[in-house]
Formats: C-alpha cells, sequence, structure tokens
C-alpha cells in the first residue's frame, strides 16, 4: 500500500519495478472505480507480504490507516509479512506520531472516533517497530526501489511464494484464450 502522495514524488512508482522483476503485486489505487472498498481488504487477506510505505502525508488518509490495521491485524495472525518502507520519515516519528506525520495523524484523529485512533496508533507502533528500509532526503530513489525489489524477493524466496507464482503463472498460460481464467493470487 502506497502512502497518499508517494506516487506523485517517486519517479518511477515501485510497482513497476516489481513487475519488471516479476514480482506479482496490487497496488489499491489500480483497483476499479466503483467497486467496494472492502474489495482491497480482500487483496490484503489475499497477499502473503505487503509493504506499508510511510510518508510524512500517509496519516491524512483514513483508508491508508484503515488498510494499515488490517495488515496487523493479518500479520498478528502469522497470515502476512509487513515490511515497512519509510519514504522521507523517522520510524520513531511513526512510532510516536510525530514530528510532520504526527500533525497529520493529530489532525485526522481530531475528526475520528476514540476506537479508530486507538487501532489506529496500535498499528503504527506495531508495524513501524518491524525492521524495514528507509530512503533518506539525500538517497537516490532509483536505488532505493532497486533495493526494495531485492528485499522482497529475498523474502518471496525465503517463505516459498517464488514456486507458488510459477505454478500460478503456469496455469494462468494454460487457460489463456479460454473463456473462464484463473485469477492471479496477489503476492504483494
Amino acid at each position: 500500500m502506497m502512502g497518499r502522495g508517494i506516487a506523485l514524488q517517486l519517479r518511477e512508482p515501485p510497482d513497476c519495478a516489481f513487475e519488471r522483476n516479476e514480482v506479482n503485486v496490487f497496488v489499491d489505487k489500480y483497483e476499479l472505480r466503483g467497486k467496494d472498498l472492502k474489495n482491497v481488504f480482500v487483496r490484503i487477506e489475499e497477499s502473503r507480504i505487503a509493504l506499508a510505505i510511510f510518508s510524512t502525508r500517509y496519516a491524512e488518509s483514513p483508508w491508508c490507516m484503515d488498510e494499515l490495521v488490517k495488515m496487523k491485524k493479518l500479520a498478528d495472525q502469522g497470515k502476512l509479512l509487513v515490511i515497512p518502507i519509510f519514504y522521507n520519515v523517522e520510524p520513531e516519528d511513526i512510532r510516536k506520531q510525530t514530528g510532520e506525520f504526527g500533525d497529520n495523524f493529530w489532525t485526522l484523529a481530531k475528526v475520528s472516533t476514540g476506537d479508530q485512533i486507538k487501532k489506529w496508533k496500535e498499528a503504527l507502533e506495531c508495524i513501524s517497530d518491524k525492521m524495514g528500509l528507509s530512503l533518506r532526503d539525500k538517497s537516490s530513489e532509483a536505488n532505493f526501489i532497486k533495493k526494495i525489489v531485492k528485499e522482497v524477493q529475498k523474502v518471496t524466496k525465503a517463505i516459498g511464494l517464488g514456486e507458488e507464482e510459477k505454478h500460478l503463472r503456469k496455469n494462468e498460460e494454460k487457460m489463456k484464450g479460454r473463456e473462464l481464467q484463473l485469477p492471479i493470487r496477489s503476492l504483494i
């Protein structure tokens, strides 16, 4: 899940780099308009790995925050591995809701319920406390995206997704041109 404002800032969105490296992804901004937003939660549930891409603007979106709560819940159940990506934001600011990120979070909190705020804070603290990757102001975005792709490839190999992906692709090739096609399961 990309945080709000990230896609506009990156020269090349990470999903393009993943596709070039044959890593199956879904990004919520590409979901069909008019579909129920709960479909994104289904896509998260179908995934084995999720990237939570934090920026200073991430907390402006209640939807991003709710997706993060879903990711945390699945990670707690051992069904999803979440890799935090810190895009020009400090992990500590995410964890403690401080700095520019915190300002945006607390602005959103003013128009939210106490239960939502509690769940969001728990998810932010939990996910930002995981080993992730950070892009600093002076870092190369292109190199950072390559690093993300390599790390995801390592994780997919470690949890055995490489073979599952190949099997799904073979099935998809067999079904091409037929009326009924197998859905490709989202891996990220």
